[in-house]
């Protein structure tokens, strides 16, 4: 990935350092936030904070945190207090401004809760393995002054994101982001999704508040640099913003919030404030261990991530991988799982092709020889007695 700095890099920069310096109300739309977070945070980022959601709501005690485009560090120093002293939050902005005001803020919020479990770092969200701060250092000693300079500074680039990464892959619990994934340019999206997933443990999962648009944003408003950095511009549709976790590899991909009034209105286009939760974890091999899976309801009939189809109340069969999977987020309640009387263990089981829906009939996981007669009386049928 080149590191010159684009138009529309160079717009979002320049408008968040004036909102950095001054309190600026059109960034983007209000928030409520739980109070008792909001305690421990200094007034001066509170007042220069700027989102659309509230993903750090979503996090839990002991994770460890990466928030994208933190800038004056408000989400991060709530996730802070969530996670608590086991926990970690790094927060990632690009705006030398904007972590002024949160690095000057993490001591004075470490003091208040006591315990310090924040930091953060100088990056852009779409490149999450280059180091800005060690990139600058290294071009300090040698300055790009020619096309050579240029490619022996790309080189450079690309060494410290092998070598000394911003952020390690597969090192979070969980990722989230306040209304900046539409600030990054069209072009450099589909790298940041793929950034997103590698970040991420194998059970990670993402948590991201975004404007998007009802309808797709035409080239003429594109070409505004005053809406780009108000987060106009850049919004990705409502159905285009699930598409691309779904691209990137997530699975369980749920709306957890949509604001139902609109935020703002341009050329007859609505935007509003979504908030997604998209999880990883589902790559590894597939292996037959005679386990089913029965898809309990509400819907008579569901696809998942996959493309597997399955009715309600059918046995259908399922990898080792898959039969785990459906028993965590966000599936868990959603599907009764079998598995079979005499098990298989992993080291013998053989490959299962998962690139077929196949029903699984009862005595492949009874077992084929299986002739037991049990008399009612012997059995109890529900958890608070027999029948």
């Amino acid at each position: 990935m080149h590191v010159v700095e684009g138009q529309v890099e160079r717009s979002v920069r320049e408008r968040y350092a004036a909102g950095a310096r001054a309190q600026e109300a059109a960034l983007c739309c209000p928030v409520d936030y739980d109070p008792k977070y909001l305690e421990a945070i200094p007034t001066e980022v509170l007042e220069r904070d700027y989102g659309c959601g509230d993903p750090s709501r979503y996090v839990r005690s002991g994770e460890t945190v990466l928030d994208l485009g933190s800038g004056t560090g408000k989400i991060c120093f709530i996730a802070a207090q969530v996670v608590g002293p086991e926990g970690r939050v790094i927060g990632v902005d690009m705006t030398d401004e904007m972590l002024d005001v949160a690095t000057a803020a993490a001591p004075v919020v470490a003091d208040r809760l006591g315990y310090a479990n924040v930091e953060f770092r100088r990056g852009r969200i779409q490149d999450l393995a280059l180091d800005l701060d060690r990139l600058d250092e290294a071009l300090a000693k040698t300055p790009a002054s020619s096309a050579e300079g240029l490619a022996a500074a790309n080189a450079t680039a690309d060494r410290l994101r092998r070598t000394e990464p911003l952020i390690a892959s597969s090192s979070v619990d969980v990722v989230v982001s306040n209304c900046v994934l539409n600030l990054v340019d069209h072009d450099q999206k589909t790298q940041m999704f793929r950034e997103i997933y590698r970040v991420l443990g194998d059970t990670g999962r993402a948590v991201i508040s975004d404007i998007v648009s009802d309808e797709a944003v035409p080239a003429h408003l594109r070409d505004d640099s005053d809406l780009w950095s108000g987060c106009i511009s850049g919004a990705m549709t409502e159905t285009g913003f699930l598409e691309a976790f779904e691209n990137a590899g997530f699975h369980g991909v749920q709306i957890v919030e949509r604001q139902s009034d609109v935020w703002q209105t341009v050329d007859g286009i609505e935007f509003r404030s979504m908030t997604i939760e998209a999880f990883k974890g589902k790559e590894g091999p597939c292996w037959e261990r005679n386990q089913a899976v029965i898809y309990r309801g509400p819907f008579k009939e569901v696809v998942d991530d996959d493309g597997h189809r399955m009715t309600r109340g059918v046995r259908y069969a399922v990898c080792d991988k898959t039969y785990h999977l459906y028993q965590r987020a966000p599936y868990e309640g959603q599907f009764d799982t079998v598995e079979p009387r005499l098990g298989i263990r992993l080291e013998d089981a053989k490959p299962f092709d998962c690139s077929q829906t196949a029903t699984r009939h009862p005595r492949q996981s009874k077992g084929l020889e299986y002739d037991a007669t049990i008399e009612a009386g012997d059995l109890c049928c529900g958890p608070d007695g027999c029948c």
